[in-house]
């Protein structure tokens, strides 16, 4: 398995982790009101919007809170919120924080204090460019009867960089830039997507003892238990023995 499919199938186990917590839905409801705000209540005129409300089913979310949180940020009551990043280190490990807040200074004060708190030390943007790129990837739970290989061909023709299968799931990797495109095939295809996003991607991994492991994974829970961040990302390389350490 290549490295970034590995990356991401050990994000979509970490996300399963994060959904039984209870995080999943704010953080898509917040995504869906500020795309409706940004573009508009129609998905089909709404790319961003269309992507979330794709991503809100995948998760299971009710049909109501989809509604309520487009109408809420297609309102004039909607909040105004702002999208930032920071970039920090935990050791030898960069954290990149992607946010969503209507109060940059109790954001940034916020996540201040926790790098502190834990050790960390927040760095300037861009400091971290190296470290990421930014790629589209595609979850799918992977259909009865699917001929993989024809399946793998006509992706990698609409611009797949790579398509790896493990344990029912299908992960699709792009560049950014055939993201729109590789969605639209496999809207034509009828192929179910659970999740589609634009994930960073470590290009350089960090290797951690068991120790230092749950520690950091600790400081990152910390981080994504707040509202005014949307995700995380590091580039810790992750066993699945280390996996079965977080609680």
């Amino acid at each position: 398995m290549s490295g970034h499919s590995k990356w991401a199938t050990i994000k979509r186990k970490k996300g399963a982790l994060d959904a039984k917590r209870g995080k999943v839905f704010t953080k898509i409801i917040k995504e869906i009101s500020i795309a409706a705000k940004l573009g508009g209540s129609d998905p089909d005129a709404n790319p961003r919007l269309r992507l979330a409300i794709q991503n809100a089913k995948g998760a299971n979310m009710p049909k109501d809170n989809i509604e309520r949180a487009i109408k809420k940020g297609a309102g004039t009551d909607g909040a105004d919120y702002i999208e930032t990043t920071y970039e920090g280190n935990y050791g030898n490990v960069g954290i990149f924080i992607e946010c969503t807040t209507d109060n940059l200074n109790r954001t940034v004060s916020n996540i201040r204090s926790a790098f502190n708190k834990h050790g960390g030390s927040l760095g300037t943007n861009g400091s971290l460019s190296f470290m990421f790129n930014r790629k589209g990837v595609f979850t799918i739970v992977q259909p009865d009867n699917l001929d993989l290989d024809e399946f793998t061909l006509e992706l990698i023709d609409a611009g797949a960089d790579d398509v790896e299968a493990e344990e029912g799931y299908i992960t699709v990797t792009c560049a950014m830039e055939d993201f729109g495109a590789l969605q639209k095939k496999l809207d034509e295809m009828k192929i179910t997507v659970e999740n589609a996003e634009l994930q960073r991607i470590p290009t350089i991994l960090a290797k951690l003892d068991d120790e230092t492991f749950k520690k950091a994974m600790k400081f990152i829970e910390v981080l994504e238990d707040d509202d005014d961040i949307q995700k995380v990302y590091h580039n810790i390389e992750t066993t699945e023995e280390q996996m079965e350490l977080i609680d």
